[in-house]
C-alpha cells in the first residue's frame, strides 16, 4: 500500500476508535482535540512499520536524520517486510511510545512538561504530512515546521491529555500491516517465525496466494500497491478521515482549546504548577 493511503487509514482508525460521533465507534474515548491529534499521530504510526525501508515516504520526511535511521533500522529488522512488519514490530513500537511517555520534565510556573511525547508526536505528524502531501514544495524544513506547533502543545498538555498516545500508535502501526496484507506481498505477521505452507497448499491457486510460499500471509483482494483497487478503497476512507478530524478540531477550537488557554494563563498568573 502507498505511504499516504497508509496515513489515511491510520488517521481514519483513530477517528473510528476514539470519536464519539454517530459514525464512530467510541471505544477508546478521547477529547475533541485529542481526536484530532491523535488522529494525525495515528497516521504517522501508520507509517512507522516501513521504517526498515530506505527509499520509503518516512525515509525523507525528516532530512538528514531520517534517511540513516531507517537503514538503520532496516539491517536490524532483517530488511523491508520483515521485522517492522509483524506483531512483534507493532509491540515495539507501542513500547517506544509509552516509554516515550515517561520522559517529562517539571518546569517552574508551566509545571510538567511531556518532553518524550513531545518529541515523538513531532516525529510522527512530520511522517503524516510527509505522506499527506501537506509539505509539498516548503522544502526540507517544511514538515519540522508543520508538526512543531501540534509537538509543541503536546509536550505542554500531554500529562493530562497525552494518555493515550501509545494506543494511538500501536493501531497506527497495526493498520499498516492490514493493509500491505490486502497487497499481493502479504506480511509475515509471526516474525521472526514465518512457516511455510505444506506443498499442497503452495501449488493450490487462490490458496498460495494467501499463505505465500514464502510464509508471508494475506488476501490480496487489492492487487499491487498503487492499484486502482486500492484508490478506490481509499477515497471514502480519506473522507472520512478529513470530516472526522474537522469535526473534531472545529469542537475542540471552539470549546475545548479556550479552557486550556485559560488554565495555563491562570498558572502562569498565579505562579503555581499545573
Amino acid at each position: 500500500m502507498m505511504g499516504g493511503h497508509h496515513a489515511a487509514t491510520g488517521a481514519a482508525a483513530w477517528v473510528t476508535v476514539s470519536a464519539t460521533a454517530p459514525y464512530a465507534l467510541g471505544l477508546y474515548p478521547a477529547s475533541p482535540l485529542g481526536v484530532a491529534a491523535g488522529a494525525l499521530v495515528c497516521a504517522g504510526a501508520a507509517l512507522l512499520p516501513d521504517a526498515d525501508h530506505h527509499s520509503s515516504t518516512i525515509a525523507h520526511a525528516l532530512p538528514p536524520f531520517s534517511g540513516p535511521i531507517c537503514r538503520g533500522i532496516g539491517k536490524i529488522s532483517g530488511g523491508h517486510r520483515h521485522g517492522t512488519h509483524s506483531i512483534l514490530g507493532v509491540l515495539a513500537f507501542t513500547v517506544i511510545a509509552w516509554a516515550a511517555g515517561l520522559l517529562t520534565v517539571t518546569v517552574p510556573e508551566l509545571g510538567e512538561l511531556a518532553v518524550g511525547s513531545g518529541l515523538f508526536s513531532l516525529i510522527l505528524v512530520a511522517f503524516a504530512a510527509k505522506a499527506l502531501k501537506f509539505a509539498r514544495g516548503g522544502g526540507t524544513l517544511a514538515p519540522w515546521l508543520l508538526s512543531l506547533p501540534l509537538a509543541v502543545g503536546i509536550t505542554v498538555f500531554a500529562p493530562t491529555e497525552w494518555y493515550w498516545l501509545p494506543a494511538a500508535v500501536g493501531i497506527g502501526a497495526f493498520v499498516h500491516l492490514l493493509g500491505d496484507a490486502l497487497t499481493t506481498g502479504g506480511v509475515p505477521f509471526l516474525w521472526p517465525w514465518v512457516p511455510k505452507p505444506p506443498r499442497w497448499w503452495a501449488s493450490t491457486p487462490v490458496l498460495n496466494r494467501c499463505w505465500q510460499p514464502n510464509g508471508y500471509l494475506g488476501a490480496p483482494i487489492l492487487g499491487n500497491a498503487g492499484s486502482v483497487r486500492e484508490w478506490i478503497l481509499l477515497v471514502p476512507i480519506s473522507l472520512y478521515a478529513i470530516v472526522g478530524i474537522v469535526e473534531a478540531t472545529a469542537t475542540g477550537v471552539v470549546g475545548v482549546a479556550p479552557g486550556w488557554v485559560m488554565e495555563a494563563a491562570q498558572r502562569l498568573i498565579e505562579g503555581r504548577p499545573s
